[in-house]
């Protein structure tokens, strides 16, 4: 089970790295005017897309997580 886990993790990892990385491309993508908008218009498709992948990186993370806990309560015995 160890063997699955391990690469399971890796993955999850990159995930975690991937959507971080594409969440700061889509902040520094914001205009000035994006940022200094009227809010009553709603969230503009860039910090949409902010959104998205900060909510991807907790999901990844959460996942690593309860993956390495299983590796660790596994490995334990």
């Amino acid at each position: 089970m160890a063997y699955i886990l391990v690469p399971v993790i890796i993955v999850l990892i990159v995930m975690v790295v991937v959507s971080l990385v594409r969440g700061i491309a889509a902040f520094l993508a914001s205009t000035r005017e994006e940022i200094e908008r009227d809010p009553s218009r709603g969230p503009t498709p860039m910090q949409l897309k902010q959104n998205r992948m900060m909510f991807a990186r907790i999901k990844f993370q959460a996942a690593a997580i309860v993956a390495i806990t299983l590796l660790a309560a596994l490995t334990r015995h």
